[in-house]
């Protein structure tokens, strides 16, 4: 992949439809940094990722820079900011709001855990959602429609860390609909209107799939998982 800046020597191990990978690559967009994408398979990992993130049992996104790695998508947003000092920030300078930040970029992952106690069920979307699952998935998504209140992006004018944590969650969005019975545009307006307004960034538009594709996607996961009906 081509970017602003050449021969950083980064590689990311990576899955194009993992969120958390993701959020790597739309960071690197966004700081004009070139890097090499190794695609993975998660049925039949590499021994390079294995060897990579042990702890976590190869799990991706791995940044490998200059052969070193960098595991887990919040850490390795932090680490670009650290490593290339001289490209645009993610977080903000600010000690109280780089926490703010910190915080608000470790909720915004609820949305995908909630998300799939909707549609990881084996009655489907035909069925009535689980009360407790929708109840919890809606409370997420109007905090966090609470939270960016009426500001552009979640850090104020900028597209920054939060944003960067929680847009890949965004073209799910279509998903938690069908399966949780409820409108986004109706529940959570603003971060509706947020969603809009970060897929036509090209550094989201070219890194994550469109609302649809994760739709069918899903469905295809939870043929998978839990075999025919």
């Amino acid at each position: 992949m081509a970017g602003a800046e050449s021969g950083s020597d980064l590689v990311l191990l990576d899955v194009f439809a993992s969120p958390y990978a993701q959020r790597v690559r739309i960071a690197l967009a966004e700081k004009g940094l070139a890097y090499e994408s190794t695609e993975e398979d998660l049925a039949a990992k590499s021994d390079l990722l294995r060897r990579s993130n042990p702890a976590h049992g190869g799990k991706v996104p791995v940044l490998l820079h200059a052969g070193r790695p960098v595991c887990e998508s919040l850490v390795i947003l932090e680490y670009l900011d650290d490593a290339f000092p001289a490209t645009p920030p993610l977080l903000p300078t600010d000690p109280y709001a780089r926490a703010q930040a910190r915080f608000w970029a470790e909720y915004a992952g609820r949305a995908h855990l909630c998300g799939k106690r909707l549609w990881l069920r084996r009655d489907g979307e035909e069925a009535e959602p689980e009360p407790e699952a929708r109840a919890e998935m809606l409370a997420v998504l109007r905090t966090l429609d609470a939270e960016l209140g009426g500001r552009e992006f979640f850090g104020g004018e900028a597209f920054g860390f939060v944003d960067v944590a929680a847009v890949p969650f965004a073209s799910w969005f279509l998903t938690y609909e069908r399966h949780g019975r409820f409108a986004m545009a109706e529940e959570c307006p603003g971060l509706a209107a947020w969603a809009a307004r970060c897929a036509r960034r090209d550094s989201v538009a070219a890194n994550v799939y469109p609302p649809e594709k994760v739709y069918q996607r899903v469905l295809e996961y939870r043929q998978w998982v839990l075999g025919p009906k």
